[in-house]
Protein backbone atom coordinates (compact mmCIF):
# COMPACT_ATOMS: atom_id res chain seq x y z
CA UNK A 1 0.00 0.00 0.00
CA UNK A 2 1.39 3.79 -0.81
CA UNK A 3 2.16 5.70 1.77
CA UNK A 4 2.30 9.54 1.82
CA UNK A 5 6.07 8.84 3.27
CA UNK A 6 6.77 7.40 -0.23
CA UNK A 7 5.72 9.84 -2.04
CA UNK A 8 2.40 12.26 -2.82
CA UNK A 9 0.46 11.32 -5.43
CA UNK A 10 -0.47 15.21 -6.44
CA UNK A 11 -0.44 16.20 -9.61
CA UNK A 12 -1.23 12.56 -11.08
CA UNK A 13 -4.30 11.39 -12.40
CA UNK A 14 -6.89 8.90 -10.57
CA UNK A 15 -8.63 6.74 -13.01
CA UNK A 16 -11.90 5.00 -11.60
CA UNK A 17 -10.71 1.40 -11.03
CA UNK A 18 -13.75 -1.58 -12.52
CA UNK A 19 -14.68 -2.39 -8.77
CA UNK A 20 -15.82 1.29 -8.47
CA UNK A 21 -19.35 1.41 -8.21
CA UNK A 22 -20.08 4.63 -6.23
CA UNK A 23 -21.94 6.78 -8.44
CA UNK A 24 -19.83 10.27 -7.52
CA UNK A 25 -16.90 8.43 -8.82
CA UNK A 26 -17.90 5.58 -11.18
CA UNK A 27 -15.31 5.82 -14.78
CA UNK A 28 -14.17 9.45 -13.49
CA UNK A 29 -10.73 10.38 -13.91
CA UNK A 30 -9.64 12.63 -10.70
CA UNK A 31 -6.37 15.41 -11.27
CA UNK A 32 -5.16 15.40 -7.81
CA UNK A 33 -4.40 18.39 -6.76
CA UNK A 34 -2.99 17.79 -2.79
CA UNK A 35 -1.82 15.31 -0.94
CA UNK A 36 -0.40 14.74 2.04
CA UNK A 37 -0.76 13.14 5.68
CA UNK A 38 -3.46 15.59 6.62
CA UNK A 39 -5.48 14.20 3.54
CA UNK A 40 -5.92 14.19 -0.29
CA UNK A 41 -8.16 16.67 -2.53
CA UNK A 42 -8.95 16.01 -6.03
CA UNK A 43 -10.86 17.10 -8.99
CA UNK A 44 -12.71 15.61 -11.40
CA UNK A 45 -12.30 16.09 -15.13
CA UNK A 46 -14.65 14.66 -16.83
CA UNK A 47 -17.99 15.60 -15.13
CA UNK A 48 -19.89 18.71 -16.76
CA UNK A 49 -22.70 19.96 -15.41
CA UNK A 50 -26.02 21.67 -17.33
CA UNK A 51 -25.19 25.16 -16.09
CA UNK A 52 -23.41 27.13 -18.09
CA UNK A 53 -20.64 29.72 -16.70
CA UNK A 54 -22.86 32.69 -17.29
CA UNK A 55 -25.49 31.13 -15.39
CA UNK A 56 -23.30 29.45 -12.34
CA UNK A 57 -20.61 32.49 -11.83
CA UNK A 58 -21.14 35.21 -14.38
CA UNK A 59 -18.11 36.54 -12.27
CA UNK A 60 -16.03 33.96 -14.50
CA UNK A 61 -17.21 35.05 -18.18
CA UNK A 62 -14.34 36.96 -19.00
CA UNK A 63 -11.96 34.57 -18.08
CA UNK A 64 -13.58 31.30 -18.91
CA UNK A 65 -15.99 32.43 -21.76
CA UNK A 66 -19.80 32.41 -21.39
CA UNK A 67 -21.17 29.10 -22.82
CA UNK A 68 -18.66 26.46 -21.59
CA UNK A 69 -20.18 24.01 -19.08
CA UNK A 70 -19.63 24.19 -15.11
CA UNK A 71 -17.89 20.75 -14.20
CA UNK A 72 -18.64 19.13 -11.62
CA UNK A 73 -15.47 18.92 -9.61
CA UNK A 74 -16.76 16.06 -6.90
CA UNK A 75 -19.34 16.15 -4.06
CA UNK A 76 -17.86 18.20 -1.49
CA UNK A 77 -18.82 21.60 -1.50
CA UNK A 78 -20.21 21.50 -4.48
CA UNK A 79 -21.25 25.65 -4.46
CA UNK A 80 -17.33 26.46 -3.89
CA UNK A 81 -15.80 26.94 -7.02
CA UNK A 82 -12.23 26.37 -8.50
CA UNK A 83 -10.37 27.18 -11.45
CA UNK A 84 -7.98 25.13 -13.14
CA UNK A 85 -5.73 26.85 -15.93
CA UNK A 86 -2.84 26.43 -18.50
CA UNK A 87 -0.84 29.28 -17.43
CA UNK A 88 1.33 31.06 -19.85
CA UNK A 89 3.81 31.61 -16.71
CA UNK A 90 3.65 29.41 -14.53
CA UNK A 91 4.53 31.92 -11.37
CA UNK A 92 1.48 33.01 -12.23
CA UNK A 93 -0.40 30.12 -10.66
CA UNK A 94 -1.85 29.55 -7.07
CA UNK A 95 0.08 26.19 -7.07
CA UNK A 96 1.36 24.05 -10.30
CA UNK A 97 0.30 20.37 -10.77
CA UNK A 98 2.15 19.14 -13.43
CA UNK A 99 3.30 21.13 -16.74
CA UNK A 100 1.68 24.69 -16.82
CA UNK A 101 -1.31 23.34 -15.41
CA UNK A 102 -2.43 24.47 -11.88
CA UNK A 103 -5.14 26.18 -9.41
CA UNK A 104 -5.92 29.92 -9.91
CA UNK A 105 -5.86 31.73 -7.09
CA UNK A 106 -9.29 32.39 -5.45
CA UNK A 107 -8.35 36.19 -5.21
CA UNK A 108 -6.71 36.89 -8.48
CA UNK A 109 -7.18 39.82 -10.92
CA UNK A 110 -9.78 38.50 -13.52
CA UNK A 111 -8.29 40.82 -16.11
CA UNK A 112 -4.66 40.07 -15.19
CA UNK A 113 -5.85 36.20 -14.86
CA UNK A 114 -7.10 36.03 -18.39
CA UNK A 115 -4.14 37.73 -19.65
CA UNK A 116 -1.93 35.28 -17.81
CA UNK A 117 -3.81 31.79 -19.15
CA UNK A 118 -4.86 29.94 -22.04
CA UNK A 119 -7.22 27.14 -21.20
CA UNK A 120 -9.45 27.66 -18.65
CA UNK A 121 -12.06 25.07 -16.63
CA UNK A 122 -14.71 26.20 -14.07
CA UNK A 123 -15.32 23.37 -11.15
CA UNK A 124 -17.98 23.52 -8.62
CA UNK A 125 -16.97 21.52 -5.61
CA UNK A 126 -14.09 18.77 -5.17
CA UNK A 127 -13.36 15.38 -4.25
CA UNK A 128 -11.98 15.15 -0.87
CA UNK A 129 -10.22 12.06 1.05
CA UNK A 130 -9.42 12.22 5.01
CA UNK A 131 -5.88 11.39 6.49
CA UNK A 132 -5.17 7.54 5.06
CA UNK A 133 -8.45 7.43 2.99
CA UNK A 134 -7.02 7.49 -0.40
CA UNK A 135 -4.11 5.32 0.71
CA UNK A 136 -6.18 2.59 1.46
CA UNK A 137 -8.25 3.25 -1.31
CA UNK A 138 -5.07 2.80 -3.78
CA UNK A 139 -4.09 -0.35 -1.64
CA UNK A 140 -7.38 -1.76 -2.85
CA UNK A 141 -7.11 -0.81 -6.58
CA UNK A 142 -10.41 1.03 -6.31
CA UNK A 143 -8.16 3.93 -8.37
CA UNK A 144 -5.10 3.46 -11.54
CA UNK A 145 -2.82 5.86 -10.84
CA UNK A 146 -1.81 7.27 -14.42
CA UNK A 147 0.48 10.53 -15.56
CA UNK A 148 -1.50 13.21 -16.97
CA UNK A 149 -1.77 15.42 -20.02
CA UNK A 150 -2.61 18.48 -20.44
CA UNK A 151 -5.22 17.46 -22.94
CA UNK A 152 -6.90 15.31 -19.66
CA UNK A 153 -7.67 18.49 -17.98
CA UNK A 154 -9.17 20.48 -20.81
CA UNK A 155 -11.15 17.41 -22.55
CA UNK A 156 -14.41 17.44 -23.85
CA UNK A 157 -14.67 14.28 -23.51
CA UNK A 158 -17.10 12.68 -20.68
CA UNK A 159 -16.74 8.87 -20.03
CA UNK A 160 -14.75 8.69 -23.19
CA UNK A 161 -11.59 10.54 -21.10
CA UNK A 162 -11.88 7.51 -18.67
CA UNK A 163 -10.96 4.61 -21.62
CA UNK A 164 -8.66 7.61 -23.79
CA UNK A 165 -6.48 7.49 -20.47
CA UNK A 166 -6.78 3.48 -19.98
CA UNK A 167 -5.50 2.93 -23.34
CA UNK A 168 -2.59 5.64 -22.72
CA UNK A 169 -1.34 3.49 -20.06
CA UNK A 170 -1.43 0.66 -22.84
CA UNK A 171 -0.94 -3.14 -21.82
CA UNK A 172 -3.63 -4.71 -19.49
CA UNK A 173 -5.35 -1.06 -19.06
CA UNK A 174 -6.38 -1.24 -23.00
CA UNK A 175 -8.56 -4.28 -22.22
CA UNK A 176 -9.90 -2.73 -19.66
CA UNK A 177 -10.49 0.71 -21.68
CA UNK A 178 -12.76 -1.63 -23.94
CA UNK A 179 -15.26 -2.79 -20.96
CA UNK A 180 -18.80 -1.93 -21.37
CA UNK A 181 -19.99 0.33 -18.17
CA UNK A 182 -22.52 -2.62 -17.55
CA UNK A 183 -20.41 -5.84 -18.20
CA UNK A 184 -23.28 -7.88 -18.38
CA UNK A 185 -23.81 -7.15 -21.62
CA UNK A 186 -20.61 -8.29 -22.90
Amino acid sequence: MLSVEEGSVRGQLLVAGPAMYDPNFRRTVILVGEHSPDGAMGIVLNRPSEASIAEAVPGLVALAGEYGPVHVGGPVEPAGVTVLAEFDDPDDAATILFGAVGFAAGDADMALLSAATGRVRVFAGYAGWAPGQLESELGRDDWILAEPDPEDVFSNETIGLWSTVLRRKGGRFELLARMPLDPSVN
